[in-house]
């Protein structure tokens, strides 16, 4: 988040020269009546300064406010400070700048308090640096000065391993030309040299009908090598984009994927790439041979008559005017068709993952609606789109025929006043008429260009991310022993709203740390830190003195293991699914793994026993079987840190009790935080920290916080309470 703009040099001027380094600057762009105005909020070592209209027109010494704090209003905020018990307006601003000043609050209460701002200014990641508008979401890609030819040249260079085949396909190409300029020739000489003079010489009219159906087979023959190869180059490109976008989907940090429904994703990796295969295959290459055919066949034209030359290539003019004309809005046209399809792909991927719930609450027939309103928007954009276009070609058809009627008017005087020969007539005729398919290749390509340049756009947003969560440089592998320490930590998933505030604990190795807290406390997200899902915005989380971000990311997370609430499975079988946390694992070590888990005895009543199918989410198991396999899944990981987030809140109590029995010889020696739902789940915890709003209330054993009579207190009353009336 950018938090130092550069001052103009005259307003820099108004900073007094001794109230130390200027820390931040963000623009006031609002004045105190809530209209558009040009100032500036600047923060020294010292002091808070408010500067507009070219006058410093407040300024206060940092130590003299007893706070500070950025109040969020409706699509606007302001900056205030109390000082001698009064609230002062400091600074007002647009909602876009709400998180820069929320930064600038809390690093004035820590120039207050006496300890140096924990904020960095970094370039800002939201807007555009050449025209200042938004970035679409999830990407740092601005479609506004995106040049698309240049998106499609970095196209162009995944080409380049595939030279081989691409110099192949152009001599294949050459030669189709060169057929395609000779089977016209060969007809004029038919025409001009034996049947008008009437010389009936079955040798040589054999011959030249023997090449004209020879130059036919080859072209067909070619065609076939051409289909081949481009095919080929096509479905590499295809592939290699694939592999490119998946990858960097793998590697990109939470923050950045939960920006996207799943059907958004999931159309980055299939419809963007399939649309690039199809530009490739129908556009890109097979342009080539298009253009190649075009060039050849205006070369002969002009070097024959010039003037039959313009008239067949003088409708073509026309055409490249109006497709220029019209690329903006065919750009517009499928762009946003685009960005429907992915609305209706997400739409259908949220309902068919929740379809237990729908028919949970007989919701099918509203859910079949919805979807129908989605897919109505979606034809009707499809169909307006394909209506224009419809009309598009067969206007651009019909201008290029023109070149052939005027070549074959204009001709056919020339013909009639003995000025030229019938087969030359014939001759421009053809290669005229052949004209017609290089421009309507060249009718259809902005929107072959459109889809393909929209797509890659989209996939190269993905690809050019930068994940927020990577390893520094230096990071390196560390052994865990399993000392955990938050050290000022504080965090929020936007990062003027903390969701953990300036929390202190450590946790020694072995030790069981119970998260207790209402539901928004922070509990799981102290557990996404842990595993670095994400990064503190101030602080430190150190691992045996080591700050995580110092370490391994893949090194970190192979010794964490983690047993969510909401267990996941692939679709695949038991032993897959254990075997995902090491996949090098022996049978003997799954089985073993599975017996720590009290989950061996269920798995080989099964009829296939290990290999029986699990099916989509782990739907054919029971919630304590799913969950039971989990728990053998992080044994078989042999972690040193390990994770329990309301790992048993979906069970009956029996299965419970199993589950509780394998957790305790999961968790036997290794570094343990666990968040329970039922606090009596927590017994065997070492200490309890107790979070309210992100910040630590309480930390001791279950004695000491019953005894302290505090929110712990209160939160196992109310439950023994609310489990009294439900026995009763």
């Amino acid at each position: 988040m950018k938090l130092l703009y550069d001052l103009p040099e005259p307003t820099r001027r108004l900073v007094p020269s001794g109230d130390g380094q200027i820390l931040y600057c963000v623009p006031a762009d609002l004045g105190s009546d809530g209209s558009p105005a040009a100032g500036w909020s600047v923060v020294t070592t010292s002091a808070f300064l408010a500067i507009a209209d070219g006058e410093l027109r407040r300024k206060i010494e940092v130590g003299r406010a007893d706070t500070f704090r950025a109040v969020k209003g409706t699509g606007n905020g302001w900056l205030e400070a109390k000082v001698d018990g009064q609230w002062v307006r400091l600074a007002r601003y647009t909602a876009s700048h709400i998180g820069r000043y929320a930064a600038v609050a809390r690093a004035l209460e820590q120039l207050r308090q006496g300890t140096p701002p924990r904020f960095e200014s970094t370039e800002d990641e939201e807007t555009c640096p050449r025209c200042g508008r938004r970035y679409p979401p999830g990407t740092q890609v601005c479609p506004a000065c995106l040049p698309r030819m240049k998106t499609m040249a970095r196209l162009a260079g995944i080409l380049r391993p595939h030279a081989r085949l691409l110099a192949a396909s152009v001599a294949v190409f050459a030669a189709v030309s060169g057929l395609t300029i000779l089977t016209p020739a060969l007809s004029r000489q038919l025409i001009d040299g034996f049947l008008v003079p009437r010389r009936p010489e079955p040798g040589p009219i054999l011959g030249i009908v023997a090449a004209i159906g020879a130059a036919g087979l080859a072209l067909q023959a070619l065609a076939v090598v051409r289909g081949r190869l481009v095919a080929r180059i096509a479905n590499a490109v295809a592939r290699s984009l694939r592999g490119m976008v998946y990858t960097k989907l793998q590697a990109l940090s939470m923050k950045y994927l939960n920006l996207f429904k799943p059907g958004d994703l999931m159309n980055r990796v299939a419809n963007d790439t399939d649309n690039v295969q199809k530009f490739v295959q129908q556009g890109a290459i097979s342009g080539l041979n298009e253009i190649l055919v075009l060039a050849a066949i205006a070369a002969v034209l002009f070097a024959r008559d010039w003037r039959l030359a313009l008239l067949a290539i003088l409708p073509s003019t026309l055409v490249a005017f109006f497709i220029s004309w019209s690329w903006r809005r065919i750009r517009r046209m499928y762009g946003l068709q685009a960005v429907v399809f992915d609305r209706v792909n997400s739409l259908l991927q949220d309902i068919l993952s929740g379809i237990r719930v729908v028919k949970a609450f007989g919701r099918e027939k509203a859910e079949v609606e919805r979807f129908r309103g989605a897919s109505k928007e979606l034809r009707d954009l499809t169909r307006r789109n394909e209506v224009v276009w419809s009309m598009l070609i067969p206007t651009f058809g019909m201008v290029l025929w023109l070149g052939n009627f005027l070549v074959l008017l204009y001709g056919g005087n020339l013909v009639l006043g003995m000025r030229m020969e019938l087969g030359e007539l014939i001759q421009f005729s053809q290669y005229a008429a052949r004209l017609f398919g290089p421009l309507a290749w060249l009718a259809g390509l902005p929107r072959m260009f459109v889809e393909a340049a929209t797509s890659t756009e989209r996939i190269f947003g993905v690809i050019d991310r930068e994940p927020d969560v990577r390893d520094r440089p230096a990071a390196r592998p560390h052994a865990i022993e399993g000392r955990i320490v938050f050290d000022h930590v504080t965090f929020g998933y936007r990062t003027h709203e903390p969701v953990i505030d300036d929390l202190c604990v450590e946790i020694a190795p072995g030790e069981m740390l119970g998260l207790v807290g209402h539901s928004g406390a922070g509990k799981s997200t102290l557990i996404n830190l842990i595993l670095r899902l994400y990064d503190v915005d101030e602080g430190a989380i150190l691992v045996d003195g080591i700050d995580i971000r110092d370490l391994q990311l893949r090194d970190l997370r192979t010794q964490v293991g983690v047993v969510l609430q909401d267990t996941f499975l692939f679709a695949g079988t038991v032993l897959e699914n254990i075997k995902y946390s090491k996949p090098d694992a022996s049978l003997r070590e799954v089985i073993s793994a599975a017996k720590i888990a009290n989950a061996h005895d269920f798995i080989v009543s099964f009829p296939d026993g290990y290999d029986a199918v699990v099916g989509e989410r782990g739907q054919r198991l029971s919630g304590g079987e799913r969950q039971r396999i989990a728990i053998a899944r992080a044994i078989l990981h042999d972690p040193r840190v390990v994770i329990l987030d309301e790992a048993t809140s979906s069970v009956d109590t029996e299965t419970e009790q199993t589950i509780q029995d394998a957790l305790s010889r999961l968790v036997r020696g290794r570094t343990t935080m666990a968040i329970a739902h039922r606090l009596a789940t927590l017994r065997n915890a070492d200490r309890l920290l107790v979070l309210d709003h992100g910040k630590r209330v309480e930390l001791g054993t279950h004695a000491e916080l019953m005894a302290a009579k505090g929110i712990y207190h209160g939160l196992i009353t109310t439950q023994r309470k609310m489990a009294g009336a439900r026995a009763v």
